[in-house]
């Protein structure tokens, strides 16, 4: 049927073994080709036929699809990202790129956050040729997740849609997703004029000017969590956390300049754009007495919107059929939001805990990929090769 693959284990130690951190930082930054290329190595022997899209220097998009000709815009497709975020040297028990397995665990970078979904992924599609396949099965992998969205950005600039249904493999221990809060991450910047501190005519403190807008923010937060509740979420209100403030450079000189930095959690129905041009507004108007400060604020990125697929869709109730457990509700972003936006019914599923991702000896329960697997199967045979 297929050409002979590695075992499921060789496949995921060997996407652990090739770096692709992304990052801000373009010292650590990372091309995501040597995955890429892997994953379309793979999937080709598998019949897959294969489209690699650059996205950014050093950064592609794959689609892999199978089957389903002349459906190209229906059956399943199984999503991830392809790179990880930076990793903590020195603090690891374990080489971040070894893929070592101890105590029922796999330990690597991306073995939970996400590089063994493709792995699952594979070891799900070689169970079946594609002739059987009514409607197309679809993978995609993506560049840049944890960093620029820019992977997802590019599906959805494109009108690349690539399926009726879709998973994105985040880690949720096996648990359907259907909903998540949106990320906000935001620079405040208020800008005084230095002085002589014996005189506080002689100038313009900013940190006095972030003292006010701290009080603004924090009674917006209230305002915000009366007005916006959903009991499906742990933390059932939007959230907004002071993550780090730097202002003034001695305790002899008037603070001239001071920055707060913001993150900010929607819930589905909010709007990122709106919620920024309340909070500029707002901010304005708190400091409109004192005439010689000015506030600006500036995203730290576009942001990553709320995300919710309606409980009686299909895919969630394909995925609670399969899994066991009912669709619930993270405070993490993910790609989701993006493949909604272009029609795709979706919901978020995978292998791992999101507490176990984005810290030293990040690991995969094993005890959790067949079962995964077989998830993964009945949604294939469910979207692809039933009759509708």
């Amino acid at each position: 049927m297929t050409k002979k693959l590695p075992e499921i284990s060789t496949l995921i130690r060997e996407l652990i073994a090739l770096p692709s951190v992304s990052s801000s930082d373009p010292k650590i930054d990372r091309s995501n080709l040597g995955v890429i290329h892997l994953l379309a190595e793979w999937l080709e022997n598998l019949g897959f036929s294969i489209t690699v899209h650059e996205v950014a220097a050093g950064k592609a998009n794959l689609l892999a699809r199978l089957g389903g000709e002349g459906y190209v815009r229906e059956g399943l497709v199984l999503s991830g990202h392809t790179d990880t975020v930076p990793f903590d040297e020195g603090q690891w028990s374990c080489d971040p790129f070894g893929g070592i397995e101890r105590d029922g665990r796999l330990y690597g970078l991306g073995s939970c956050d996400m590089k063994t979904f493709f792995a699952l992924a594979i070891e799900a599609a070689r169970s079946f040729d594609a002739k059987s396949l009514r409607r197309p099965l679809t993978l995609v992998a993506t560049a840049d997740e944890e960093s620029t969205m820019a992977g997802a950005k590019y599906l959805l600039a494109h009108g690349l849609k690539p399926g009726r249904y879709a998973i994105i493999g985040e880690p949720t221990g096996l648990k359907p997703i259907r909903m998540h809060k949106g990320v906000m991450m935001e620079s405040i910047r208020v800008t005084g004029h230095s002085g002589h501190a014996s005189d506080p005519s002689l100038g313009a403190n900013a940190i006095e000017g972030m003292h006010r807008v701290i009080g603004e923010l924090l009674a917006w937060r209230t305002e915000l969590q009366a007005k916006h509740r959903n009991p499906l979420f742990k933390v059932d209100v939007p959230t907004l956390n002071f993550g780090a403030i730097h202002g003034g450079d001695n305790p002899n000189r008037i603070c001239g300049h001071c920055e707060l930095l913001i993150d900010i959690r929607p819930l589905p129905g909010m709007d990122i754009l709106e919620l920024r041009q309340t909070m500029e507004a707002r901010l304005a108007e708190a400091l409109a007495d004192f005439p010689k400060l000015r506030v600006e604020t500036h995203p730290l990125h576009d942001g990553v919107p709320a995300f919710e697929s309606p409980a009686d869709s299909d895919i969630v109730r394909a995925c609670e059929a399969f899994s066991g457990f009912a669709a619930d509700a993270v405070a993490f972003g993910t790609e989701a939001p993006f493949f909604s936006n272009l029609g795709v019914e979706t919901v978020v599923l995978g292998v791992g805990n999101i507490n176990q991702a984005h810290q030293p000896d990040e690991y995969l329960p094993l005890e959790q990929v067949t079962p995964m697997v077989n998830i993964l199967k009945s949604l294939i045979g469910r979207f692809c090769v039933q009759r509708e």
